[in-house]
């Protein structure tokens, strides 16, 4: 007979999301290559050993294929558009286009320095660490366990979004499926004439999703409102617009070295009154939950833990910048410090947290 052993419950999609969008804050805050790559690498590393064997699960490839096409596109635009970094070190010096008067500060062509690439690696790779990290919250969290934990307020939006999310892996899933189905018939599943062939099928297989999808929610009454007090949608209103706007404001003085000293209250009280604002504005929309998901301790260490990465890249950023910044002029190799490699390093823990879902039953 076959043992069937007591499996773990799922963690919160919104870990996973806070997880990924703390990898990311943590690229935007070095241009240093070492630490991108880092970031890559263990974000690379969790989603190998914490992805579901899932249709929404498989898009972490195409995102690593965009990520590289933005890095190589990056490299492009400074080989012929020129970068106003100087530069010493000649590559290549192509023929320059001349340009009109109103076009000053741009041209086309002319000398690549050895400079000017390195800075556009250094940004390019910055960019992709982001949409990889972004990538890696795609693949982990399940959209609708997502869409299912929003709140009220947010769940006409959130639908929005999941739709949008899931795309991209459905899209990816009708093409492998076609191409498997194509070269099991014989017939040619790559070049520019499999790719016309598979586009058609493609596109109505979407379509039939997006039918299928508005009946669904058709039936489910998706859009209906409920009757609240006229005194409860002004409030909702007020909480929600002065909310975002005290973010905006507590962002500001974050970011700026003249508002230290209120940036943390001022957001602080803009988050609280933007989720109060949430609170109330989910009366309109009311709706259940079947089984809602829960913040166990595993979910809020696989958060912490990516938070933990974030708040070591900003006080790295605060002690030592040069560090996570290299220089390009003049031109040296980067080097690995070891706070922030180690605070990256953090993001490891949710490889340990949640593994990769086991068969329920084995055999005896």
């Amino acid at each position: 007979m076959p043992r069937s052993s007591p499996a773990r419950p799922p963690l919160h999609p919104g870990a996973w999301w806070l997880w990924s969008l703390s990898l990311g804050i943590a690229a935007t805050r070095t241009t240093n290559p070492l630490l991108l790559l880092l970031l890559v690498v263990v974000s690379a590393h969790v989603v190998a050993s914490c992805r579901h064997p899932s249709p929404w699960s498989r898009s972490y490839t195409a995102f690593l294929k965009l990520a590289l096409a933005v890095l190589l596109v990056r490299l492009l635009f400074t080989i012929v558009l020129g970068s106003p970094v100087p530069g010493t070190h000649v590559l290549v010096t192509l023929p320059e286009l001349p340009l009109p008067d109103w076009a000053q500060g741009i041209r086309l062509g002319g000398r690549v320095t050895a400079e000017s690439l390195v800075f556009a690696l250094y940004d390019g790779l910055k960019l992709a660490t982001l949409l990889i990290c972004v990538g890696a919250a795609n693949t982990l969290a399940n959209p609708h366990r997502l869409l299912k934990s929003l709140p009220g307020a947010l769940y006409e939006l959130g639908v929005a979004v999941v739709v949008a999310l899931t795309f991209a892996p459905h899209l990816i899933a009708d093409v492998q499926r076609l191409r498997a189905a194509r070269r099991l018939r014989g017939r040619p599943d790559s070049g520019l004439r499999g790719l016309l062939q598979i586009g058609l099928p493609v596109l109505e297989g979407a379509l039939e999703r997006s039918v299928a999808l508005a009946a669904a929610m058709d039936a489910r009454g998706y859009g209906r409102t409920a009757e609240v007090p006229p005194g409860v949608r002004r409030t909702t209103t007020a909480l929600t617009l002065g909310g975002l706007l005290g973010v905006c404001a507590g962002t500001y003085g974050l970011l700026t070295a003249e508002g230290g000293t209120y940036g943390i209250p001022v957001l602080l009280a803009g988050v609280t009154a933007a989720l109060a604002g949430l609170r109330l504005g989910g009366r309109r929309t009311p709706r259940t939950r079947y089984r809602p998901d829960r913040w166990t301790a595993r979910s809020l260490l696989v958060a912490g833990s990516g938070v933990a990465v974030a708040a070591g890249m900003f006080l790295a950023s605060a002690g030592d910048p040069a560090a996570l910044h290299p220089g390009v002029i003049p031109l040296v190799a980067p080097a690995l410090p070891l706070l922030p490699a180690a605070a990256i390093l953090l993001g490891l823990l949710p490889a340990f947290l949640a593994p990769a879902p086991a068969p329920k039953e084995q055999p005896s």
